[in-house]
């Protein structure tokens, strides 16, 4: 099992400076990866929040073997074409340290969707996503895209250079745990994060479904992430041995950059 420092980016963490100095730290004292929240907006009494993808792009720059990545980032929430070129900058940028979580996001934490005037109907967003995805796979192939659909539309254009890792970019799905359909949109992909999991017994038998859904449409490839959040204090080992292949250390929104560096300090 690999591990993960889990940063929001909100308020002490808002400056990309300091999310750039705890990557290198984190780095330094053996972490496999820092992931960030991606929100441009979170409820009371946050104050202030940094913009990921500049956090991300930075930290590609000072570090070396770390992965990197939003989690998660709501593609719903922006440009399937925009974020094709970002994220094969990116890795490139990185020398194919990125991967990028996604789903579905939630409008309840901060209205970041219904203040902004955007979708906040679920199934809308189900369906942004899913497009999106297919927009994302097509791009990183680098071949010519044609993409017509009801909410994006990219009309023959390559998107080149291609990311540096192949096929693409690895992708790992969100979704609360007992939701089928996020589950079965995480078998054709590489990861699954599953939210609202207490226990090993839940991880075994979410890997247990992955397992069969992608022996069913032949991408069983025994290489495949499942992703558990844990309080820095919480021994992972029964999640390891039910199938978990990451462990996010599980931080509270208001973190402070000592208080992450109290963590990182003690090791994965």
């Amino acid at each position: 099992m690999r591990s993960a420092l889990f940063l929001p980016i909100f308020d002490d963490l808002a400056d990309p400076r300091v999310l750039v100095q705890l990557a290198v730290e984190a780095e330094d004292a053996g972490w496999g990866g820092v992931f960030l929240w991606d929100h441009i907006r979170w409820r009371e009494p946050v104050r202030a929040a940094a913009d990921p993808w500049i956090a991300l792009t930075a930290m590609a720059c000072a570090t070396s073997r770390i992965r990197i990545g939003p989690m998660v980032t709501p593609l719903a929430h922006r440009r399937p074409a925009k974020l094709a070129r970002e994220t094969a900058s990116l890795d490139v940028l990185s020398g194919g340290r990125l991967t990028l979580g996604v789903g579905l996001g939630s409008n309840e934490f901060g209205q970041e969707y219904s203040i902004t005037g955007e979708d906040v109907d679920d199934r809308t967003r189900a369906e942004k996503l899913d497009e999106s995805l297919k927009v994302l796979e097509a791009a990183w192939s680098g071949e010519e895209v044609r993409h017509r659909g009801r909410h994006y539309t990219v009309d023959g254009m390559r998107f080149l250079p291609r990311p540096a890792q192949r096929p693409g970019v690895p992708v790992w799905v969100a979704g609360y745990r007992g939701k089928v359909k996020p589950l079965r949109r995480a078998g054709r992909y590489q990861g699954y994060f599953p939210m609202g999991v207490d226990s090993p017994d839940q991880i075994a038998e979410a890997a247990a479904q992955l397992a069969e859904l992608r022996r069913q449409i032949g991408v069983d490839d025994g290489n495949y992430d499942v992703v558990i959040s844990l309080p820095a204090d919480e021994d992972p080992a029964a999640y390891a041995a039910a199938g978990a292949t990451w462990r996010f250390t599980k931080l509270p929104e208001s973190v402070t950059a000592d208080q992450v560096r109290g963590v990182l300090r003690a090791g994965p």
